[in-house]
């Protein structure tokens, strides 16, 4: 089956990989993009002058606006990617964080449990599997850190989505299918990111900070990997009721090694500055991805080294501003 002439509705739509799938997706479906335009991968493209694309600014907080919003358009396929994700947003704004990712995701599932649809692609995290994980299988344990810890909001409120979406898949038959990305990168990422937040300050040879030792690792997945998966999730009519890790782990590298490569690739006088981390870290996380193998076909195609060539080639062309810096 191959995704043409379907009426897909996207939260969270501008965002890095919201932008990515609506690049992927505009030639041969309507898409109707909801999102409260806090950070916009969407203006580096020319995606909101295409006809196929109705934007609608909203937040899935107000569920009355939502609801009446994703009736009105009747899609066939909802991809949601609606989220408070950024590391300082679990800091400066616990509650938020939870509310958006639990009560926002429950506004979503609400307006849609009564729809005809033939897919709900739910976007988690590969943070529920806690501070450390190797080779993370989806049918294993998640863990979940302190509660005193905002740290934690992120990735409890996202697995609290996550068993929502499952409870709608078994009381209103819901044709959900969830993935948990594990580090996307490359062209297009605003908002925060390792990569994003080192490659700027290796341009301008600023001092860059790496928090603990540098030796936290972490598996890298390029965004055109991203987009595939997803595609291949859309197109598989087999995989409904289905978690699956997204990520290349033939990506993995530490952090102090990631911060020499960007200073090696741009030629950068940047000095490295160790500085304590001001709360609980993410020591090892790499994904197992036999599953996406086994019953998607999966493969992560685009080699570490080349989609950070990239990476920071676009980062070179583009003026980052206001909250995506």
């Amino acid at each position: 089956m191959k995704i043409k002439g379907k009426k897909i509705f996207l939260t969270g739509g501008y965002g890095f990989i919201g932008s990515a799938l609506c690049e992927r997706l505009v030639k041969d479906n309507k898409l109707i993009i909801f999102d409260n335009e806090r950070r916009n991968a969407l203006k580096y493209t020319n995606l909101l002058s295409n006809k196929n694309i109705t934007a609608v600014t909203g937040d899935i907080l107000d569920k009355s606006s939502f609801s009446e919003t994703i009736h009105k358009h009747k899609p066939d396929i909802v991809i949601h990617l609606a989220a408070m994700a950024g590391v300082s947003d679990y800091f400066r704004h616990p509650k938020k964080t939870m509310e958006v990712n639990m009560i926002g995701t429950y506004n979503v599932l609400e307006s849609v449990k009564d729809l005809k649809l033939e897919k709900f692609l739910n976007f988690s995290t590969s943070e529920v599997y806690g501070p450390f994980i190797f080779r993370a299988k989806e049918n294993e344990p998640t863990t979940q850190g302190e509660v005193k810890m905002s740290r934690w909001t992120y990735s409890v409120s996202k697995l609290a989505a996550e068993h929502l979406c499952f409870a709608y898949q078994k009381q209103y038959n819901l044709p959900l299918v969830s993935v948990r990305p594990f580090n996307i990168y490359g062209p297009g990422q605003v908002g925060e990111g390792a990569i994003k937040i080192f490659a700027p300050l290796a341009m301008k040879n600023k001092e860059i900070s790496v928090t603990g030792d540098g030796n936290q690792i972490r598996a890298w997945c390029y965004i055109d990997d991203m987009a595939d998966a997803v595609i291949m999730i859309l197109e598989n009519n087999n995989v409904i009721g289905e978690v699956f890790n997204i990520g290349n782990p033939r990506g993995t590298i530490t952090i102090l090694g990631l911060v020499e490569k960007i200073i090696n690739l741009t030629g950068s006088s940047s000095k490295i500055k160790f500085i304590p981390h001001p709360n609980e870290d993410i020591v090892l996380r790499v994904p197992d991805i036999k599953k996406a193998e086994k019953l998607l076909g999966f493969r992560p195609k685009v080699d570490f080294d080349e989609g950070l060539a990239r990476t920071i080639e676009w980062y070179k062309k583009v003026k980052l501003s206001g909250e995506e810096i």
